[in-house]
């Protein structure tokens, strides 16, 4: 299917092939326990023909895999490919599911999973007026910046330049130079938690809403983005800490913390948190204050720019 074309990133073959294929390239002979030859390889990774035997089928089969030429594996197969690959637990749930959306022809059959909805729910609204001074949002499985707090929208610097109903966390973070300047230190790490999600999604329900035409527009607009698609990373994460150059608030550090929505066909929350009485805190409090403050000097620390 086109979808399928245009998220693999692959001119032929299938999601699951060119997961298969990815991921070869990624494992090393000792990282199996394959003994260690002379010389450099010319290509990472392992070859085909040891991926097939450490699995257990032949090497004209699994070609045929990586190839899009076989697209039944049994469930058996998928288990030792897995293990061949040296997934962990989340990474063998996705190559399940691939194998069986491979089976069912590459796509989901449908328009999209039944309920998903640009509006937010009124208790999530709610929600996310009690999580205040903390900044939050509610994104889309796809990213896109359904509802935010104040301080949700102003921890953003450049997200207010695009018009409402067209903002999206990772296309401002691959493509706007003010992310680039906010996670100065980490900003490959940001995006590709998001590009991990994305994969994953794409892998699993490439006929998602919105899903196809976003990954062809940052593939296109964003090498960086491009190239970390390739890599098939489909764990994001789900919480942690990060540090901010705010424009206004200088440099600082919150905890985070993103969680499902049930019943709402996959909008998630994502806040960030602090300890009160902690400068960070402070922090909060400011970025939730619907007013605007002067930059403040690259020189100057934390604590004396919020004076």
């Amino acid at each position: 299917m086109e979808h399928t074309r245009q998220t693999s990133g692959q001119g032929d073959g299938t999601e699951l092939g060119s997961f298969l294929r990815a991921r070869r390239t990624r494992v090393t002979q000792a990282d199996v326990g394959l003994p260690v030859g002379p010389g450099l390889r010319r290509t990472p990774g392992l070859r085909r023909e040891e991926i097939a035997t450490l699995a257990g089928v032949s090497i004209d089969y699994y070609t045929r895999l990586e190839r899009g030429k076989e697209n039944r594996p049994s469930a058996s197969v998928v288990e030792a490919l897995a293990s061949a690959l040296s997934l962990d637990e989340a990474e063998r749930e996705y190559l399940r599911g691939l194998a069986a959306l491979s089976a069912r022809g590459g796509g989901t059959g449908g328009p999209g999973p039944a309920g998903e909805r640009p509006v937010v729910d009124r208790g999530v609204t709610l929600l996310l007026e009690s999580l205040r001074p903390s900044p939050a949002h509610v994104v889309s499985r796809t990213y896109e910046l359904l509802a935010a707090t104040p301080g949700g929208l102003r921890l953003l610097p450049g997200m207010t330049d695009i018009p409402a109903g067209q903002r999206n966390i990772v296309r401002w973070l691959a493509l706007h130079p003010a992310a680039r300047a906010l996670y100065r230190d980490d900003w490959e790490n940001q995006i590709r938690g998001c590009v991990a999600r994305l994969r994953a999604l794409a892998g699993t329900e490439p006929d998602a809403p919105g899903l196809a035409p976003l990954i062809d527009e940052l593939r296109d607009g964003s090498p960086d983005f491009a190239r970390l698609w390739e890599q098939y990373d489909i764990q994001g994460h789900t919480t942690g800490r990060k540090t901010f150059h705010h424009p206004e608030f200088g440099v600082f550090t919150l905890g985070f913390q993103a969680m499902d929505l049930d019943g709402t066909g996959g909008h998630r929350v994502i806040f960030y948190h602090a300890e009160p009485g902690t400068p960070e805190y402070d922090v909060l409090v400011l970025l939730d204050m619907d007013r605007p403050r002067p930059a403040a000097p690259d020189h100057l620390p934390a604590a004396d720019r919020r004076a």
